[in-house]
């Protein structure tokens, strides 16, 4: 070979050797130049359920939510009644005011009744009056007016107000009603005016 050829060849034997520790040097830093693997551990991460804890928990939830519905069923339940009793009581007692507006007329037809059923009297009660007396007691009652009996009865103060006491005409007349100077009314079961009663003492 000549010196020539020989000159020529050296350098591709440099130039492939190079090539080769170029590779070598590629290949070590290719561990090194890795990406880092994340960590996908999920120690934090709350554990699942197991179908037991599930069940037991909706169990729990129905039951909660059955023990409200009873509840407020209840409530309304009462609201309900309440309203309807409220209701009827207006009802009933809407006409007290006009029923107590007419008990002195009452009073007075009871006084000129009782004037006229005395013994020696000269007063008389005509027909017409009597009727018309009859009649008007009669619908104050249908609609809910009773009077109260008083005479001989035991002194209440829940249903009675005593003028004035006298003494008894006997030791087992004491504390009871001896005679009634103003009728007491009820409407309805309530009392709409209280009697005004003499006690014996």
């Amino acid at each position: 070979m000549s010196d020539e050829n020989k000159k020529n060849h050296k350098p591709e034997e440099t130039g492939g050797t190079d090539q080769i520790d170029l590779e070598q040097e590629d290949r070590q830093e290719t561990p090194a130049g890795q990406q880092e693997v994340p960590n996908t551990k999920t120690g934090d991460a709350p554990q699942a359920s197991s179908p037991d804890e599930e069940i037991q928990k909706l169990k729990s939830d129905n039951e909660e939510l059955k023990d409200k519905y009873l509840r407020l069923f209840a409530e309304f339940d009462n609201f309900k009644k309440r309203t309807i009793r409220e209701k009827m009581d207006l009802m009933k007692n809407a006409a007290q005011d006009t029923m107590s507006e007419l008990l002195p007329v009452l009073d007075d037809f009871d006084r000129a009744k009782k004037n006229a059923e005395q013994e020696g009297s000269k007063e008389t009660l005509s027909e017409g009056v009597a009727l018309v007396y009859h009649k008007l007691y009669a619908t104050l009652r249908r609609l809910g007016l009773e009077p109260m009996e008083t005479d001989g009865q035991p002194f209440d103060p829940e249903l009675h107000d005593a003028i004035t006491e006298i003494p008894a005409p006997s030791e087992d007349k004491k504390g009871f009603i001896i005679d009634t100077v103003e009728k007491g009314y009820t409407l309805n079961g309530k009392i709409i005016r209280h009697a005004k009663v003499v006690v014996g003492k």
